[in-house]
C-alpha cells in the first residue's frame, strides 16, 4: 500500500488557518456590481470625478484627430468633408456616450431607402454621405447574433433595431453603423444583456465612491474642527424646569457674545470649560491615496485626472503621461480605426469622388515637444542630412526631397514643404545658363517643356539564354519572347524630359544594368501571368520613384522589379527561383498602347 498524498496549490498553514476553510478570506468572492444607466448618468452629472473619468479619455482620443497623407488638394477636400459632416465632434459625442452608458453608434446617412441592405463604399459617389448622426444605446437595440461561421460578422449582431418616433422599429445593417463599446464584455455569447458593453464606471464605481466619501467626510470634519465644552453642575436635572432652560439659553448667548467681543468667558466657579480640536494631520495623504486608487482604476495619471504636478523629488509625471498617451494611441489604432473603416472608405469617396490607393491617415501624436526638445531634434536631423549628403550616394534632387521630408516630419521647419511646393511651381523648368557661369548682364535661358505623354519604360533582358536554361530545368514552358523588366507604367501624361537619364541612378555609365546573383528571389503569379520572377534591385526602385516624382503615375501601391515568364499552367511549389545574374539593356521610352 502506498501513502496517500494530498496536493494543494498555494500556501497552507493549519496553525494560522491559511488556505483552510477557516481562513477569513475563504468566503470572499467576486460578484457583479450593480450600476444602472440612471445611476451612471447621476454620477456623471453629480460628481466631477466620475465626469472626468468618462470625458478625459474620450476627449484625448479625438482632440488631435488625424492627419491625412495625400496631395494637398486631396487633403483639403477630405478635411473639408470631415468639417461639413462634423465628424470629429460627433465622434467625441458618441465616444463619451459609449463610455458612460456602455455603447453608442454613428449612423452613416447616404439617402438610401433601405437601411437593412449592406453599405458598399464603392457605391458612394462625390457628396454621397448626406449626414452622420449619433445614436445612443437607449434608442438602438442589438438584434440576434450572427451564428454563421463563414460570415465576417460572426458573433456580432446581424442587425440593429432603431426606435423611431415616426417609422416605429427600423432595422439597420451593421455596415451602416460605427459601433462603439464602453467597457467590452469578456464573452458576449454568454452574456444575456443587450448586445452592448458595460459603462466604464461599473468596474471603478467603488473607487470613485470611496474617494468622494473620503473627501466628503474630511469636509464635514472641518465643521467640527473646534468644539467648546462647558460642564455645568446638575445641568440635566435642572433642564426639566422650563424657566431654567430659558435662562440657560439666554446666559449662553450672552457668554458667547462676550467671548466674541473681548475673548473673555464668564463662568460660575463650579462650572468647567474645555475646548476640543480635531486633528487634520495625515488626512491629505489619506485623500490622495484614494485619488490614486481612482486614477489607477481609470487608467488616467494623476497629473491628467487632477491637473496637478506630482510630488516627490525629481518627479515630473512625464513617464506617466507618455504611458497614458501610448494607451490612447493603442486604443485609436486597435479600436477606433477598425470601427471607422467603412466610414473612412465612404468619406474618401464622398470627398474625392474616387478612392486613390495612396490616400491614408495617421493619428496625430498627443505628446507635445518643448522648445529645447525641438532644438535638439532639429540639430540631430540637420547633422543626419549633412552626413548623408556628404556620402554622395544619392543624387542632389533626391537628397533635396529627402531633406524637406525629414525636416517637415520632425517638425523643425513648419511650412517648409508648402514653400518648396510653391517654389517648384514657380520654377517648373529650372534655369539653364548655357555654361558653367552666366556672362554678366546675360539673361538665363528657360528650358521649354516637352509635350506631355503617357509613358512606358522597360529594359530588355540581355542574358535570356541563362534564364531559358533555368526555366527548362524547372519545367516552365511557353516563355515570352520578349523577356523584360518594366521600370515605369504611367497612364498620366507628363513631360518625359523631367524623368532624367538612367545613368544618373547608380550605373557605371554603360547602357546595361547588372543585377548580381543571389539576393531575395521568388517565382509567383502576377498580373495575368502564371509565373513571374521577382527580385530586388535598389537601382530600379530608385529609378521608378524618380519617374513618379517627375510627374508619372503608378497603378499599384508598390513597385517590385520582376520579369514576366509565362501564362502556361505550372506548379510553383516545385519551382526553385533563378539565382543567377540578370543583365538588362538600356531603357526604352514608349507611349502606352491599348494592346
Amino acid at each position: 500500500m502506498g501513502k496517500l498524498a494530498q496536493i494543494k496549490d498555494g500556501l497552507v498553514n493549519l496553525v494560522a488557518n491559511l488556505g483552510t476553510p477557516r481562513d477569513k478570506a475563504s468566503s470572499s468572492f467576486y460578484g457583479l456590481p450593480m450600476l444602472t444607466e440612471a445611476d451612471a448618468t447621476n454620477a456623471y452629472r453629480g460628481t466631477w470625478l466620475a465626469r472626468k473619468v468618462v470625458d478625459i479619455p474620450a476627449m484625448d482620443s479625438c482632440r488631435k484627430w488625424r492627419g491625412w497623407s495625400a496631395d494637398q488638394g486631396q487633403i483639403s477636400a477630405i478635411e473639408a468633408e470631415e468639417k461639413r459632416l462634423g465628424l470629429q465632434q460627433k465622434m467625441l459625442e458618441a465616444l463619451t456616450r459609449a463610455r458612460l452608458a456602455g455603447g453608442a453608434a454613428l449612423y452613416i446617412g447616404t439617402g438610401q431607402s433601405d437601411p437593412l441592405q449592406p453599405l458598399k463604399p464603392e457605391s458612394v459617389g462625390k457628396g454621397g454621405i448626406k449626414h452622420i448622426n449619433v445614436l445612443s444605446k437607449r434608442v438602438l437595440q442589438a438584434g440576434e447574433l450572427d451564428r454563421d461561421p463563414e460570415s465576417p460578422g460572426y458573433g456580432r449582431p446581424a442587425y440593429y433595431n432603431l426606435s423611431s418616433g415616426t417609422a416605429g422599429q427600423l432595422r439597420i445593417h451593421p455596415s451602416r453603423l460605427v459601433i462603439l463599446q464602453g467597457a467590452t464584455k469578456p464573452d458576449p455569447e454568454l452574456d444575456t444583456g443587450d448586445g452592448w458593453g458595460d459603462s466604464v464606471l461599473l468596474a471603478i464605481s467603488k473607487a470613485i465612491k470611496d474617494a468622494d466619501s473620503t473627501a466628503g467626510n474630511i469636509a464635514s470634519l472641518v465643521f467640527e474642527a473646534k468644539v467648546d465644552v462647558i460642564k455645568i453642575p446638575n445641568f440635566m436635572s435642572m433642564l426639566s424646569d422650563p424657566a431654567y432652560e430659558e435662562q440657560m439659553l439666554k446666559r449662553m448667548q450672552l457668554a458667547m457674545m462676550a467671548k466674541g467681543i473681548n475673548g473673555a468667558l464668564l463662568l460660575d466657579a463650579e462650572e468647567d470649560y474645555d475646548q476640543k480640536q480635531a486633528q487634520f494631520g495625515g488626512l491629505t495623504d489619506l485623500l490622495m491615496a484614494f485619488m490614486q486608487l481612482t486614477a489607477g482604476a481609470s487608467d488616467i495619471p494623476m497629473t491628467r485626472l487632477l491637473g496637478q504636478s506630482p510630488g516627490g523629488m525629481n518627479a515630473s509625471g512625464e513617464s506617466d503621461l507618455r504611458n497614458y498617451y501610448d494607451r490612447i494611441s493603442s486604443s485609436q489604432e486597435l479600436v477606433l480605426a477598425p470601427a471607422l473603416q467603412v466610414l473612412d472608405e465612404c468619406l474618401i469617396r464622398s470627398a474625392l469622388g474616387s478612392r486613390p490607393p495612396e490616400v491614408f491617415y495617421n493619428w496625430r501624436s498627443l505628446w507635445q515637444t518643448t522648445d529645447t526638445e525641438r532644438a535638439a531634434i532639429g540639430k540631430t536631423t540637420a547633422d543626419t542630412i549633412k552626413t548623408i549628403a556628404e556620402t554622395r550616394l544619392l543624387p542632389e534632387e533626391v537628397m533635396s526631397t529627402v531633406a524637406v521630408n525629414m525636416l517637415t516630419e520632425a517638425g523643425v521647419a513648419p511650412g517648409l514643404e508648402a514653400e518648396m511646393l510653391d517654389w517648384t511651381q514657380a520654377n517648373p523648368d529650372g534655369v539653364e545658363s548655357g555654361g558653367d557661369d552666366p556672362e554678366e548682364g546675360s539673361s538665363p535661358r528657360v528650358v521649354v517643356d516637352a509635350e506631355p505623354r503617357s509613358l512606358y519604360v522597360h529594359r530588355k533582358v540581355v542574358n535570356t539564354g541563362d534564364i531559358e536554361a533555368w526555366a527548362r530545368e524547372q519545367g516552365l514552358t511557353d516563355l515570352r519572347d520578349d523577356l523584360h523588366v518594366t521600370v515605369a507604367y504611367s497612364r498620366q501624361a507628363f513631360d518625359w524630359i523631367k524623368a532624367g537619364n538612367a545613368n544618373d541612378w547608380g550605373t557605371d555609365g554603360s547602357d546595361q544594368l547588372v543585377i548580381p546573383e543571389g539576393g531575395p528571389r521568388a517565382v509567383e503569379p502576377l498580373g495575368g501571368m502564371s509565373a513571374v520572377l521577382l527580385f530586388a534591385s535598389s537601382q530600379l526602385c530608385w529609378r521608378h520613384e524618380s519617374i513618379i516624382r517627375a510627374g508619372g503615375s503608378h497603378d499599384y501601391p508598390e513597385f517590385t522589379p520582376h520579369i514576366s515568364l509565362t501564362k502556361a499552367p505550372v506548379d510553383l511549389s516545385k519551382v526553385e527561383p533563378y539565382r543567377g545574374r540578370i543583365v538588362l539593356g538600356p531603357e526604352f521610352f514608349e507611349e502606352l498602347r491599348e494592346d
